[in-house]
């Protein structure tokens, strides 16, 4: 017996435009997300430059617009001088952040002539964890200024001219957390970060900057230090930084389903932080959201433990985790939570694109294939245009260990009036009954549907593996119709849905 989920959309009840920065993801030199992820010199599929071209093909499948880089707690410990010039003559170096050794082989160069294949944005971090002020405008000048100065020239001599113009730059990476190199309070990280803004905007005024938040909402300081970093660094940042992971805990399935709650109070929480000290300040300029870390992570797993005593590997695996079709409707709601607040959060970013938590799974040597993750992401890419739209929904409710009763359905949708085109996201997030969609779409005048996909497994547990990476797919929902401006139709418990709707053809 299913419940109704009701939705109420129009297209007057507009967030604000869909943001492509919103489908941003995340490459850290982390296990194999690097090496034997995007580069992997001597695989069939290697280019040129050792790039593997069925990685590239998945990325721009997958619908990425900016890739965070090179970390992550990597970049706390990194000197990006390692990564430049021959690479024959750039040295090793322990990582401590993941007991690992870098070769170096792959550094900004080389990431800078990846975004160029992949077609996405850069989004570059700067070390502020064991270094400073000084090596953050040197890397500046290295990547963006024109040749005639000496780190321009420097690179024009490593084979590249032409400056970068790299313009979303990270102040550092979780700075709050103890496990951090060169972890600070909020006082100390305010100060530099303020200080190094400066410096970075003398030499590039235009730079989109981003200062660390919590590195998650559960941090003891939360709040505290969004507040105190803001207060000092307002009028030299653009965002703050937002990271979370979620997994199903102790086997806590409900609370896991309603996950995209915590999201959403998370946003809420920071904006409303933001807003108090632009109060506070009398500015009127708002600070936007960089949500550059989240995704679903299985931090107890084995998987997630690094090397340790003298095993220094390259490229280990690491944090390697296999998706569920639970996990994906879970993803999928949490993208949903993302676009609805497309007011404030002005770029995000999946962490991480190959092998580490990652949509994208490759074999060294060997083929690539997508994880479950990978349908909501790259549909949600593709079709959420236009502007995102404010969807009024009752659902019943269902209870849960940690928010105690949550709305079994979720939803959000975007309409480009331009073209005439509508995508409704829903998920169904209860565990027991399927759910009887409603849709009142009669102030969008006459519509057809063009698709409806559901993803959704009997088994919610189900997982895509190289042998086989279908079993988990988004299929043709044929339940769903119009009815006299009502869609209506049928969501299967655990299970994410895109319906696409269009003006007929004249």
């Amino acid at each position: 017996m299913s419940s109704n989920v009701s939705l109420t959309l129009n297209p007057a009840f507009r967030v604000a435009p869909v943001r492509r920065r919103t489908f941003g993801a995340f490459v850290e030199h982390l296990g194999r997300c690097v090496y034997t992820g995007i580069h992997e010199p001597g695989h069939p599929s290697a280019d040129e430059d050792g790039f593997r071209t069925d990685v590239l093909e998945l990325t721009r499948e997958l619908g990425v617009s900016s890739v965070r880089y090179p970390g992550g707690n990597f970049v706390s410990g990194y000197q990006w001088e390692d990564g430049v010039g021959p690479v024959e003559d750039r040295p090793a170096r322990h990582d401590l952040a993941w007991h690992s050794t870098d070769p170096n082989t792959v550094g900004l160069d080389e990431f800078m002539a990846w975004t160029k294949k992949a077609d996405v944005e850069p989004m570059y971090a700067v070390n502020l964890g064991t270094r400073g002020m000084a090596e953050a405008l040197d890397v500046l000048q290295y990547a963006n200024a024109p040749q005639g100065i000496a780190l321009s020239d420097q690179r024009a001599a490593n084979g590249h001219p032409e400056p970068y113009g790299i313009s979303m730059w990270c102040l550092g990476n979780e700075m709050d957390g103890p496990w951090q190199a060169g972890h600070k309070t909020a006082e100390e990280y305010a100060r530099l970060a303020t200080e190094t803004a400066r410096l970075m905007r003398q030499e590039n005024p235009d730079l989109e900057l981003i200062v660390c938040g919590s590195s998650n909402s559960q941090m003891p300081t939360f709040g505290a230090w969004e507040n105190t970093v803001l207060t000092e660094a307002y009028d030299q940042v653009d965002m703050v930084s937002a990271h979370v992971y979620y997994s199903e805990k102790d086997g806590d399935q409900a609370s896991f389903l309603a996950s995209a709650d915590d999201m959403d109070h998370f946003i809420d929480s920071v904006v409303a932080t933001a807003d108090h000290v632009r109060a506070k300040l009398k500015r009127d300029k708002r600070i936007m959201i960089s949500f550059d870390e989240w995704n679903i992570w299985y931090q107890h797993r084995a998987e997630s433990r690094p090397p340790s005593g003298d095993d220094w590997p390259v490229a280990p695996v690491l944090l390697e985790d296999t998706y569920s079709a639970m996990d994906a409707v879970v993803f999928g709601n949490l993208l949903i939570s993302l676009l609805r607040h497309s007011d404030r959060v002005a770029s995000a970013s999946l962490a991480q694109l190959v092998n580490v938590i990652a949509p994208i799974m490759t074999e060294p040597g060997g083929g690539a294939w997508k994880q479950t993750t990978f349908h909501p992401f790259a549909l949600t890419s593709r079709y959420a245009v236009g502007e995102v739209l404010d969807v009024r929904l009752d659902a019943p409710s269902f209870e849960n260990q940690r928010f105690g009763s949550s709305s079994a359905a979720d939803a959000v949708a975007t309409w480009d009036d331009e073209t005439g085109t509508l995508a409704v996201f829903v998920v169904n997030r209860g565990a027991d009954a399927p759910l009887a969609l409603d849709a009142d779409l009669a102030s969008f005048g006459d519509l057809e549907v063009v698709e409806a996909l559901t993803l959704h497994h009997e088994d919610p547990y189900a997982t895509n593996t190289q042998a086989a990476p279908e079993t988990v797919v988004p299929a043709a929902n044929d339940s769903v119709r119009l009815e006299g401006g009502r869609l209506v139709g049928d969501l299967p418990a655990i299970s994410w849905t895109l319906v696409r709707l269009a003006r007929p053809a004249a």
